[in-house]
């Protein structure tokens, strides 16, 4: 079953998911990140603004396939079903998404603003009611802000 995991607290969301993608595709994961337009193209712009010992292979949908396959992240504004990787899905979206139960890990990233906390309650109300296990992390306890 899918493991489901709540990342509480980031000051920036955009700056949290970069730092946790440069740690998971430094642990050899492979990772797709589902989020709306605004989120997904800045995300690409600080990817590529990262420092270059920092870089992250990376592509945006539509990439032709072998770029695809090579690219340690997946940057998506759907989750199509011809991906690439299903070890790690990072949730930006309002919504639990469609197929996220086709990978090894959900990570949803979840700011200090009161309309993103009340839609991360509303989807961790939804994986709870499809029988997932949630694990929290807050990040103001481990000093990530």
């Amino acid at each position: 079953m899918t493991e489901v995991a709540f990342h509480f607290g980031a000051p920036d969301k955009l700056a949290y998911t970069c730092r946790l993608l440069r740690k998971a595709a430094g642990s050899g994961a492979r990772v797709v990140v589902l989020g709306d337009a605004r989120s997904v193209q800045q995300l690409d712009t600080d990817l590529w603004a990262l420092a270059p010992t920092d870089f992250l292979a990376h592509c945006a949908e539509g990439a032709d396939d072998s770029l695809m396959q090579r690219s340690a992240v997946v940057l998506v504004q759907q989750l199509p079903a011809d991906l690439p990787h299903r070890q790690v899905l990072v949730n930006l979206a309002e919504q639990v998404p469609q197929g996220f139960d086709t990978f090894e890990r959900v990570i949803e990233v979840v700011s200090h603003d009161d309309a993103d906390r009340a839609q991360a309650r509303g989807r961790w109300k939804r994986y709870v009611e499809l029988g997932y296990a949630i694990t929290r992390h807050d990040l103001a306890l481990k000093g990530a802000n």
